[in-house]
């Protein structure tokens, strides 16, 4: 629509002139071409004037409202879309018959299936087609992420997914609670008897974000802890066969000279490896 001075302006010229250019109606009397024109004529008091086309809906409206008008290419592209959603022609066809890009068309189609409100900002000319293309994208990839994020959470903590559908925390406050139970069924597992968290969390002890705090630390220390575990056992395999030449000398003044010459740590370590004790 023409804006409120420019749609005064026509209504001026009507008055004086006429309406030169009838007002357009498919054979079921669907406006196809002149909304300026027929408020125009409210405007101005004068009775307009109609013509019925009873060529292919679908046609007419690309006609009156894309190709005749002064509209870029990413709007043409959109409008062409919006009539494909309600017609059921084939984007490929349209693009053929008014000489539009497939590849803008199509990427009309994508922004107008996942984000309609970017799509009329896109037809009303505020939003270039490229830049809605590019946010629908992202949109659609973020809403991705979310549903396989849902998705696990509902395998893995169903009780928390269902919270979470029925509104009472947000997927952020599901996932981490079910880290802190999992952090919680791996601590009594490897024999922690501490406190679950969870339990601590439930009871008001510590809050929610307390308990992913230590959880997320505890997780950090076990990782280390069993970094440097595996760290010193590869450095015993790598040196292992100096171990096994003390089993076969024990007693001796070498093997004597040997462990004197350690930590009273490590000479408790090898009397268990020799011996077995």
């Amino acid at each position: 629509m023409l804006d409120r001075d420019e749609l005064l302006d026509l209504a001026e010229s009507i008055k004086a002139e006429g309406l030169h250019h009838p007002i357009v109606l498919d054979r079921d009397g669907m406006l196809i071409d002149g909304r300026n024109r027929l408020a125009a004529c409210k405007i101005a008091d004068v009775e307009p004037r109609f013509t019925t086309d009873d060529s292919d809906p679908l046609r007419l409206i690309v006609s009156y409202n894309v190709i005749r008008r002064h509209v870029s290419k990413g709007q043409q592209a959109m409008i062409t879309a919006m009539a494909c959603s309600v017609s059921g022609h084939s984007l490929r066809t349209l693009a053929k018959l008014h000489g539009l890009s497939r590849s803008r068309l199509s990427a009309a189609n994508v922004v107008l299936q996942h984000a309609p409100d970017l799509a009329e900002r896109v037809r009303v000319g505020i939003l270039g087609l490229d830049a809605a293309h590019t946010a629908t994208l992202e949109r659609k990839a973020h809403t991705e992420v979310i549903a396989a994020q849902h998705e696990q959470l509902r395998r893995h903590a169903p009780d928390l997914a269902e919270q979470v559908t029925e509104g009472h925390l947000t997927l952020d406050e599901a996932r981490l609670r079910q880290v802190v139970r999992e952090t919680d069924t791996t601590r009594a597992a490897d024999g922690d008897t501490a406190p679950a968290l969870t339990q601590l969390a439930d009871r008001g002890e510590i809050t929610w974000d307390q308990a992913a705090q230590r959880a997320e630390e505890h997780r950090t220390h076990r990782h280390e802890a069993i970094r440097r575990a595996q760290q010193a056992l590869q450095l015993i395999a790598e040196n292992w066969t100096a171990v096994h030449d003390l089993t076969t000398r024990p007693g001796t003044p070498y093997a004597q000279e040997i462990i004197d010459g350690l930590t009273p740590e490590a000479r408790a370590l090898i009397t268990q490896l020799t011996t077995g004790s």
